[in-house]
């Protein structure tokens, strides 16, 4: 199969964590994928940890502030963007792109001070995606493909 053409900005749903055509930023020189979350902590619920966290949407109002709980999660050593290690939260879910849904992996960092609240990364794009970089948004096309 062939791999979909996507812009380097596409309009993905993470129907998971309820969030439905936002902005996301295409970055092929990051391996994994982030997340824009706030106040990220661990709590027990019933005798078992979960994370909880909000996701907050940057020109998104009705998705900003929203609490999220997952149970299954781990901690990931990552780079960040100004090249330093970090430990950071991370958590699996279903991500919706170019017609397609697919398991992906995201970190959660804040990404207040970024312009993007979610960032893709190569593990979600290998051998899925084609970035063409002088566009955005065309995954729409594939969504209205049967």
């Amino acid at each position: 199969m062939l791999p979909k053409i996507i812009g380097r900005k596409e309009k993905i749903s993470l129907p998971k964590l309820g969030l439905s055509l936002v902005w996301a930023k295409i970055d092929t020189g990051a391996y994994s994928s982030s997340l824009h979350a706030e106040e990220i902590r661990e709590e027990e619920v019933g005798g078992l940890k979960v994370l909880k966290f909000q996701v907050l949407m940057a020109g998104h109002p009705k998705f900003s502030g929203k609490t999220v709980t997952a149970k299954k999660y781990r901690q990931k050593k990552v780079k960040n963007s100004f090249g330093q290690a970090e430990v950071r939260f991370l958590i699996e879910t279903e991500i919706r792109i170019a017609g397609e849904t697919y398991k992906a992996e995201f970190t959660l960092s804040d990404r207040s001070n970024m312009k993007n609240s979610i960032l893709l990364g190569r593990k979600v794009l290998r051998e899925r995606f084609l970035v063409d970089v002088t566009k955005t948004n065309l995954g729409k096309a594939y969504r209205h493909k049967k």
